[in-house]
């Protein structure tokens, strides 16, 4: 640890370049990404009970792209053409998980409104992956949208009978998912995009370290 310190106060730009050139950081985001999609698959789609809407699988899907960008960069870290790959797909992921989250925040936001005159915008049932990938077709468990966008509440299905742990998971969001829920503090949408932008801008740190580093060693040959 100290090693890597003194590495970083030396020369910041440097160190990071270098870093990256080890498996560890993009198997990390590889893992932290597929985390997350298991966590609202497992937890709370099938535990809790809460249908993910069009924009809840976009936003898997983009997880999903960030996270086959850190497993490309992860078969060789120092290949050029491996890390170029594997930074655009993730940006693209980061990108465009930013884009679901904002547009879901919105949908949210006037679904939740006051206002009889706010707008809402629905969502479709049938989701369109790029590249028409039917993903909600060979992966319907994971990318098939079961509900409406703003509103994610925990839905029980008839007959259900609820007890122990899982009965007071499932009060807990009653009123829909929220970081806080007694607060109605921080929805998934906007942990969400927080998410993607605290990744992105990782990204983006990485990547100008790596490319100034990379310009560097180009010029001194």
């Amino acid at each position: 640890m100290s090693k890597i310190w003194s590495e970083f106060k030396k020369s910041p730009i440097s160190a990071i370049a270098k870093w990256q050139d080890q498996r560890f950081l993009w198997i990390l985001m590889t893992v932290v990404c597929l985390a997350l999609v298991a966590v609202a698959h497992y937890v709370f789609q099938d535990y809790g009970y809460m249908k993910p809407c069009e924009q809840c699988v976009y936003i898997r899907y983009a997880f999903v792209v960030m996270a086959i960008g850190g497993i490309i960069v992860a078969i060789y870290p120092k290949n050029i053409i491996l890390k170029v790959i594997g930074y655009v797909l993730a940006f693209y992921g980061a990108i465009r998980g930013i884009m679901y989250s904002v547009k879901l925040n919105n949908i949210h936001h006037a679904a939740h409104s006051d206002d009889p005159f706010q707008e809402v915008q629905g969502c479709s049932a049938v989701p369109h992956f790029d590249f028409g990938l039917p993903l909600h077709i060979w992966f319907p468990d994971w990318f098939n949208p079961t509900g409406d966008c703003g509103f994610d509440y925990p839905t029980v299905p008839d007959g259900v009978v609820l007890e122990g742990f899982r009965k007071a998971f499932v009060d807990f969001y009653e009123d829909g998912w929220y970081l806080i829920p007694s607060q109605h503090f921080g929805n998934m949408a906007q942990c969400c995009l927080l998410a993607y932008v605290v990744c992105f801008v990782i990204l983006a740190i990485m990547a100008i370290s790596w490319i100034i580093d990379f310009s560097k060693k180009t010029k001194t040959h």
